[in-house]
């Protein structure tokens, strides 16, 4: 569909939808541009306030997957116009506290009664135009490294079906709570190509949109890609969420596997995430993250398995 909707043509439009970046940019000056993006879901913790705050450091993800500072947010709220008001409040503290954390100012918002609750934000930042990342810039010889351990689809919906430990569900639920500021700041640091965050379509996914977009070949070591705790544990015992599958189903024919990996391991880099971690093209070494592959010249192939 976004094929064909019509291009507006606009200099001043620095990264639209057409190369399916995680946020858009927009000149203001020549020294600043906005980074605007805006994203919310359904609950994927039991607990409201973190809840909320999860949603929120999803939201801000994208400002950070482009090398942005976000500045201010609007609020987006779904809520049964029936619903226990103490726990729509929990969930808005819950969203404050991390964009506090973010040093982010919310504005405002818009509520709509509705029976499935849903919550996230529009997040407006700033970048300087010539320091903006993107998913085109990866380049041949480029290290691939990725900032957070994957797993938290299995993992919710292992917690959905009541099988998830405890403190894997806390690992989890830490590593979406934490903010991708310090790993965009050790990114632009380290003169990073090209960038996105590790979100809904799960690493095939987005690395394949890195790939298709810079037009190059991403090898990756399957085993070298960080997992949550029980989440391989959880793939063996078929917590499968329905967006994995959509996730294999629109990426796997770009993937070219060098040797069979385990079925739980593939599923896992199929796995749809929350709040993930950043997927970085950088000329070294990154503190922030692990070394998952490299980037190759296009070959046959978006992305090549090892």
């Amino acid at each position: 569909m976004l094929a064909r909707l019509p291009r507006v043509t606009n200099e001043n439009v620095l990264v639209g939808f057409d190369t399916s970046d995680d946020a858009g940019v927009y000149k203001l000056t020549p020294e600043c541009a906005l980074v605007q993006t805006v994203d919310f879901f359904t609950p994927i913790v039991d607990d409201p306030f973190t809840f909320g705050a999860i949603a929120a450091a999803n939201s801000l993800s994208d400002i950070y997957a482009m090398g942005g500072r976000p500045v201010c947010a609007l609020s987006i709220v779904a809520y049964p116009a029936k619903g226990d008001l103490e726990d729509l409040e929990a969930i808005l503290q819950g969203g404050a506290s991390k964009m506090a954390e973010a040093g982010c100012v919310i504005l405002g918002g818009h509520s709509v009664s509705d029976e499935e609750i849903k919550f996230g934000y529009a997040v407006t930042g700033i970048i300087h135009p010539e320091r903006v990342l993107t998913n085109a810039g990866a380049r041949p010889g480029d290290v691939l490294v990725i900032t957070k351990s994957i797993g938290t689809g299995i993992i919710s919906t292992a917690l959905k079906r009541g099988i998830a430990h405890e403190e894997h569900v806390g690992a989890s639920v830490e590593s979406m709570l934490t903010l991708n500021r310090e790993a965009c700041e050790q990114a632009l640091a380290a003169g990073a190509h090209g960038c996105t965050d590790v979100t809904g379509f799960g690493l095939m996914g987005h690395a394949r949109e890195m790939a298709l977009a810079s037009g190059v070949t991403l090898e990756i070591e399957a085993e070298a890609v960080p997992l949550l705790p029980g989440a391989l544990e959880y793939a063996r015992a078929g917590a499968i969420p329905g967006g994995l599958k959509n996730n294999r189903e629109f990426a796997s024919c770009a993937v070219e596997a060098a040797r069979e990996i385990s079925p739980e391991l593939e599923s896992l880099l199929y796995d749809p995430q929350t709040s993930g971690g950043l997927l970085v093209s950088v000329p070294g070494p990154l503190a922030a993250g692990r070394r998952i592959g490299r980037v190759l010249p296009r070959g046959s192939h978006l992305i090549r398995i090892l």
